[in-house]
């Protein structure tokens, strides 16, 4: 007998946290287009290859944050008669889309950086781009504390990637600001375009664990097993009947959603009404503990006490 889930709303898709969560990204494309502004401003007055591969990678930010609302709009869709599950893996999709975006950035970003070690070139008003620099680097970090911590709160790997993304940013701009900074000590002018390599390297490594955890997620991974503990933990706790057995327990997340899939054996002479019973209080429990995961208890016939 196959029990239905209890339809009840899930706690991190409910209107207003979906409008909070919004916001955040609507802060993350104000910020990215602040510091494209002011990068590619310090760039081209000091003519810094390292400050360009800075900029260039705030403009994949700006990109990334606009593929990022789009999902968390679609991800907040509710299930519909094409998508019994709902659109949460559509998250995944916009951490994949942004760590493919940091690849491309990256390629460019060396491309540049051979380019300048090949052929040198002096660097200008350093004084002044650094300043500028630095600035945009705080705002980075500002709006990538707030994207994380949002994003680890509201279980949102859209936020959380956006934000993991800017943190990044500002460590590719705090090495950029050393490696200028060297510059203009010593004018070892090879130090610009070394600088720029290392800062596509970092980023190429941010771009791949971006694609392997989208992928993880779009291939049904299970709860995390803090998560799946304490589900355990519920089951055992609801069915302390010993003539109840849980025979199956499987995990799924999507998104911001959580599925578990439980199995319970109970005595064959029982009604349906009271098996329907157990079932109710199993779903019930697990939501109390983890709000809004849907859950699905199959319940089977075992022999009778």
């Amino acid at each position: 007998m196959q029990e239905a889930p209890q339809s009840r709303p899930v706690a991190d898709e409910t209107p207003s946290n979906q409008r909070l969560l919004e916001r955040f990204i609507w802060l993350s494309i104000a910020t990215a287009v602040a510091t494209v502004a002011i990068k590619a401003y310090a760039a081209w007055l000091t003519n810094s290859v390292g400050l360009w591969s800075d900029a260039m990678e705030s403009t994949v930010n700006l990109v990334a944050a606009l593929v990022a609302l789009w999902a968390l709009k679609l991800a907040a869709k509710p299930a519909d008669h094409n998508h019994d599950f709902g659109h949460g893996k559509a998250e995944y999709m916009s951490a994949a889309v942004e760590g493919s975006l940091i690849f491309v950035a990256a390629a460019v970003i060396v491309y540049s950086a051979i380019q300048r070690l090949v052929t040198p070139a002096p660097l200008e008003q350093l004084g002044l781009g650094l300043g500028l620099s630095m600035l945009a680097t705080l705002l980075n970090l500002g709006t990538g504390l707030l994207l994380v911590r949002a994003g680890r709160a509201h279980r949102s790997i859209t936020l959380e990637a956006d934000g993991k993304h800017l943190l990044t940013d500002v460590w590719t701009s705090v090495g950029v600001l050393v490696a200028i900074g060297l510059v203009a000590l010593t004018h070892w002018l090879v130090l610009d375009p070394i600088i720029a390599l290392v800062v596509g390297a970092n980023i190429l490594y941010t771009g791949y664990r971006l694609v392997r955890r989208s992928v993880v997620g779009l291939l049904d991974a299970a709860l995390p097993e803090a998560e799946v503990a304490i589900v355990s933990a519920v089951l055992v706790d609801v069915c302390n009947d010993p003539r109840v057995e849980i025979t199956e327990l499987r995990t799924r997340e999507s998104g911001r959603q959580r599925f578990v899939y439980a199995t319970l054996s109970v005595p064959g002479g029982w009604t349906v009404t009271r098996s329907h019973d157990v079932a109710d209080r199993v779903e019930q429990a697990i939501d109390a503990a983890l709000p809004g995961t849907t859950t699905f208890v199959h319940i089977e016939p075992g022999p009778d006490a």
